[in-house]
């Protein structure tokens, strides 16, 4: 997902497109519309500066992938609005030079990892493989890896190396100048204990490498200095702000880093909203300016808790990916970024299925209806040709009924669809295969749960087997759906006289006659439109199918 070239037709539409990134991007341009024009970090010539914020304290989620492709959503609407004439950039900034407070569930060597507690993260040594320099350096180098793997245009900050390169410094001594702003700032949000020890700097011991959580005894602005009292020795410490010494509390932090890198855009979880509030208060008090941005609603796992990197109760990227395209995850992303979802493998089908009708959509839309089409956003202006015949809820259908865990079992029955169709001629086909394949596997399989035909039932799915078995080869997919209909509303179980369009001499046909099917044919709840099941898996392999089932094969 990179910035591209700009179509022109798409620059006049994108005056009136209404989807949310094109929304947060001109809130941006009036941000800094209303900065002075004093210079090259300020004003109109400044380049504009996105950025997202990673804690190493535990594994990159999904969450963490979220942030990232939505403000690269919001980057692309504001080139298309600015038409390219404002330079850009993305920042993913690693807090890794924060103290590890608790040992997270899903690591390796705890009792390591516990005997350095305190310490910054990118001090403590790497717990997994040794491959790396330090704990952090292995989670930075994870968020890179799957940044990189989705195309992201990016640069990586290191929380360590801008405070020990001295690139955070003129921030710090400003910090320490108007110190006291900044502690009428904080001092009201703590309680009375909290508020004796607080203080925005924690000095990074020298004896000891742990990040301290002490009060300040003595400041001197002018000689850039604090001093504390060391918490095991009692004795007077006086270190510097500057050079990586130390390091800023959470709030004070964001702050200072939005003062010291120009930040113009960062969007939060609705979590951190308290937090956004009180360091744009101290980002004002250090002379910046708040950067825009919006609260996204929080990712909840299958049992409505919030994710979380310490406990590990998300997704990862990579089992998304074993799962479904890169792609189906953007549109997930994109969908309602301020309203709670849950995200659990069973949210994959769909949103492979929507990404799928969205690009097939694309090219017969005007300018303005492609701005507000995801896939839009997604490819950064420029989405595929990707129409596919068969949707991945029918494909994993189709692995179910025929127990195919081989990709040339289900291309056999693809051809009969599309005659013309090979792996190499349709890729995009042939990775859908592969992920039903393994969605089938792992979730799908081990909750199918076939019920035996009562007597009703039974003559209703002969009845259809029979109707099948005088329809001839190569019927369409819908003619067949008509023949589905045409037994169910013969059925009087399954008939629906409050059905549309129907009449005392043509009933409609209730969703009973299709619950049935689903659940005594597939083992499942719900199911594809089955006459374009029955089109690619055959009409006699469907018949074979209700033979089965009615002798009781499917259910034992």
């Amino acid at each position: 997902m990179t910035t591209t070239s700009i179509d022109p037709a798409h620059i006049a539409a994108a005056r009136e497109a209404r989807a949310w990134p094109f929304e947060e991007a001109r809130r941006l341009i009036a941000r800094l519309d209303k900065l002075p024009d004093t210079g090259s970090r300020v004003g109109k010539d400044k380049t504009v500066i996105f950025e997202t914020g990673y804690g190493p304290s535990g594994l990159p989620h999904i969450g963490t992938f979220g942030e990232v492709a939505r403000t690269a959503m919001v980057r692309h609407a504001f080139e298309v609005l600015t038409e390219g004439k404002r330079k850009t950039r993305l920042i993913c900034f690693s807090d890794d030079m924060d103290g590890l407070r608790k040992v997270p569930d899903n690591v390796p060597n705890k009792e390591m990892m516990t005997a350095n507690l305190d310490k910054p993260l990118s001090a403590i040594p790497d717990p997994f493989d040794n491959e790396h320099s330090s704990y952090a350096a292995h989670n930075n180098a994870m968020l890179r890896s799957f940044l990189d793997r989705f195309g992201f245009e990016y640069e990586f900050f290191s929380a360590t190396d801008c405070y020990r390169s001295g690139q955070m410094d003129a921030t710090l001594i400003r910090m320490l100048e108007v110190y006291d702003k900044v502690m009428d700032i904080l001092l009201p949000t703590f309680g009375e204990e909290r508020r004796k020890t607080y203080s925005p700097f924690l000095p990074v011991c020298a004896r000891t490498g742990k990040v301290l959580q002490v009060p300040m005894v003595e400041r001197n602005a002018k000689a850039g200095t604090i001093v504390y009292l060391d918490p095991e020795t009692g004795k007077k410490v006086e270190t510097k702000v500057t050079g990586g010494a130390v390091k800023c509390q959470w709030k004070a932090d964001w702050a200072m880093r939005w003062t010291a890198l120009g930040i113009d855009y960062e969007m939060a979880g609705k979590d951190l909203i308290d937090s956004v509030t009180l360091s744009s208060k101290i980002c004002k008090a250090l002379g910046g300016t708040p950067p825009e941005g919006f609260n996204y609603e929080l990712f909840l796992d299958e049992n409505g808790q919030k994710i979380s990197k310490s406990k590990g109760n998300g997704l990862t990227i990579d089992q998304w990916l074993t799962y479904a395209s890169p792609q189906s995850l953007s549109l997930y992303m994109f969908q309602k970024p301020k309203a709670a979802k849950r995200l659990h493998f069973d949210v994959i089908p769909r949103a492979v299925d929507e990404y799928l009708q969205l690009v097939g959509g694309y090219e017969r839309q005007e300018p303005r209806q492609q701005l507000d089409n995801a896939a839009w956003h997604i490819h950064s202006g420029s989405p595929p040709k990707a129409e596919l015949p068969i949707s991945f809820a029918l494909l994993l259908n189709l692995v179910a009924a025929s127990n195919a865990e081989d990709k040339a079992v289900l291309w056999g029955f693809i051809r009969r669809h599309v005659p013309d169709a090979t792996p190499q001629a349709h890729p995009v086909l042939d990775h859908l295969v592969g992920y039903a394949v393994s969605y089938y596997r792992d979730f799908i399989r081990p909750k199918k749960v076939f019920r035996p035909a009562d007597e009703v039932e039974v003559a209703a799915l002969q009845a259809l087997s029979d109707a099948l078995a005088k329809v001839p080869p190569g019927t369409s997919a819908e003619d067949l759906q008509t023949v589905i209909y045409d037994v169910g509303r013969a059925i009087p179980r399954y008939q629906d006289p409050a059905a549309k369009g129907a009449t005392p001499e043509r009933p409609g046909v209730s969703i009973a006659w299709f619950n049935a099917i689903y659940q005594v044919l597939l083992g499942e709840e719900k199911g594809p439109r089955f006459g374009s099941f029955v089109a690619l898996y055959g009409i006699e392999e469907t018949r074979a199918l209700i033979g089965r089932a009615l002798a009781g094969k499917l259910a034992a």
